[in-house]
Formats: structure tokens, sequence, C-alpha cells
């Protein structure tokens, strides 16, 4: 389970500045779905990605992996890791791509803290839950309706991405209203892709499992006190039973898969919630 807050939320651009929530997609001077695969004596259109979230974790991951890709790098995060985000400009920098920091808290919320509530269904509170869906729901809902009414507004189609979870197939004991929010950023991705594809625009989500992340780490300690057991048991249980390669994700085997829906070769995806867990969960 990707148990990374602030969600995720990649938006794919093109054409202009690094500027935040400047949003055009590939090849916007390029008539609708057309392709172009011929070599051309000019340069390729600059392209641009605003990834949120991505100052440590999964979301650096992609961050860098779509630099490799090509992409010049908006990172966004929250202020708490400011300082995280400026260095993973740094690195995409040293990548000979462009790159800047863009604080910004896209739950809108005034305090949002990098954790997960973990708690029986029974000991939730409203206040968890309304968190929860702020933060998970109302973050990507955000994210997805900004980018969207700015891709409509130039005319140009392109490619939105959102990070779900393998709970949004499969409710997890002690995460059920985390398992609530990502059902339904499966639900908004089904939903934006079917009411923007007239825009030529696609709408996804990836699904990662069990990542090696910081995150993780506050989880299987969390889940630990809970059911009596030491800190990296609950992991290593998960690991050896649950996931059928056998092996925890890495950050690198969601980002993978990110690269491959920001690129052409996914031009006929829309709607879809991509699960990358090792095999965990089987759809």
């Amino acid at each position: 389970m990707p148990f990374r807050i602030p969600a995720r939320t990649l938006w794919q651009a093109s054409k202009g500045s690094m500027k935040p929530y400047s949003f055009a997609p590939i090849n916007s001077k390029t008539p609708q779905w057309t392709r172009r695969y011929a070599a051309s004596s000019t340069e390729p259109p600059t392209r641009t990605a605003i990834v949120t979230g991505s100052a440590r974790g999964i979301g650096k991951a992609i961050a860098l992996r779509l630099a490799q890709d090509g992409y010049d790098i908006c990172v966004n995060d929250i202020s708490a890791n400011k300082t995280q985000a400026e260095s993973v400009v740094r690195e995409i920098q040293q990548l000979g791509r462009k790159a800047i920091p863009y604080t910004a808290d896209v739950s809108q919320l005034s305090e949002v803290q990098s954790m997960v509530s973990v708690k029986a269904l029974l000991d939730l509170t409203e206040h968890d839950l309304k968190r929860m869906f702020e933060v998970n729901v109302y973050g990507v809902y955000n994210c997805y309706s900004t980018a969207a009414k700015q891709m409509i507004a130039q005319g140009t189609p392109g490619k939105i991405l959102g990070a779900a979870s393998i709970v949004a197939f499969k409710p997890f004991a002690l995460l059920s209203h985390y398992s609530a929010s990502k059902w339904a950023v499966r639900g908004l991705t089904q939903a934006f892709a079917m009411e923007v594809a007239e825009h030529k625009i696609t709408v996804n989500a990836y699904a990662p499992g069990i990542v090696g992340t910081a995150m993780w780490d506050l989880i299987d300690e969390e889940l630990g006190k809970k059911q009596g057991a030491k800190k990296g048991d609950t992991i290593k249980k998960y690991s050896e039973e649950l996931i059928a390669l056998g092996r925890t994700s890495v950050p690198e085997d969601v980002s993978n898969t990110v690269s491959f829906l920001c690129s052409k070769d996914s031009d006929y995806m829309t709607g879809q919630t991509i699960v990358i867990d090792g095999g965990i969960i089987f759809t």
C-alpha cells in the first residue's frame, strides 16, 4: 500500500515555461490525436510534468524517471517537505533537465502532516474520516479538475494521472478510511475519464502495493503496536504471505509504470487503475 500523504497526482504538460499550473500536453502544436513518428530536423517540443507530493518516496521516483524520459519537472510538495523538494530539483537539474520547486498543499488544508492514521473502523472519529477524504479525495479532485480545465481552455489533449492503491480493490484491516478514500480515487478516475474524453484527455491511476519507503516504516510500526509485533515483522509477514513475487516493492517499480502511462504507448488507455503490487491483487 502506498501510504503517502498528500495524494500524488501527475499533470502532463509541454510547450512553455516551468510556471506551476501551466498545463499543456505533449506536442501541443500537433492536431488532436495525430501522431508523428518520423524524425524531424527541428528540436522536439518541451515536455513538462507537474508531480505533486514528489519531495520523497514514490513521488520523487516518478519525478526523476520522467526527467530521465525528457520532461522538465515542477516538484510540488507541502511546506514541511520544502528542503527535500529542493534537493529533488537539484537532482533533476544534474540530469540536464529544467526543474523548479513549488510549495502547495493540494488538499487546501492549513496543516497536513505526512502521517497515516492506523485505527480500527469502530475507533475512527469523524475528524479522522474527514481529514483522510480531504487529503486523498478532495486533493485528487482539485488536481484533476484544475489540470483538465486548463487543458480544455488551451484546446490541447493531454494526460492526467492519479495515485490510487491496492486498497482501492481490496480493503485492509485497520486502514478502512484509507481504503475508502482510495476507492473514491478509483471512481473519480473513471468518471473524469468519461467526461473529458471528448477533449482528447486521458485520465488513469496507478495502484502500488507494499512499497519500501519511509511511510511504510510508519505503517509497519503502527500496525505492530496494534498486533503486538516487533518493528519490521509486519512488513516481513506481508511480503512473505501476500506478495507472489516475494519482495516488497521499491519506488522505481511504480515510476516505471508511470513512465509508460505518460508515453504515447498508453494513448489508447483511459479510466484505468493499474495495479503494481508484485502479485497481491489480481484483476
